[in-house]
Formats: structure tokens, sequence, C-alpha cells
């Protein structure tokens, strides 16, 4: 039996999350560290639940077309 492919995976990395973002691995790591980006920490590793990440980035979105009357 094959494991869930990555991208139907539940989480990601802070790596990932800097490329879909455009940001430098240590950008997306200060981010996290100043719970700019969610994310939670298992032993030593940080993942990025990928479901609450879409979700804050969809916030995030500040599309002035959006804003007006």
């Amino acid at each position: 039996m094959s494991g869930p492919s990555e991208s139907a995976s539940l989480t990601m990395t802070v790596d990932e999350a800097a490329r879909i973002l455009g940001i430098s691995r240590n950008s997306a790591y200060e981010a996290v560290r100043r719970n700019q980006i969610p994310s939670i920490r298992i032993g030593r590793r940080i993942l990025i639940p990928r479901h609450r990440f879409l979700r804050w980035l969809e916030a995030s979105d500040t599309d002035p077309a959006d804003t007006q009357p």
C-alpha cells in the first residue's frame, strides 16, 4: 500500500511555505517564530497545517478591487 502523495499531505514544511510565498527560507522561519505563519511543533520539527495555511493566505488577500463599493 502506498502512502499519500505529497500534494495530498495535511502538512507542509517551512521551506515549502517559503516557496509558495516567494520569500526566503530565513524569512519564513522568522515569520513562524513571530506566529505570523500558522504552524505546529512536534519535537524539533516545525510543520504547517496545509488547511490553516491556505485559510491564512486567503484571509491575507487584500485585493483593492474587493474593497470597492
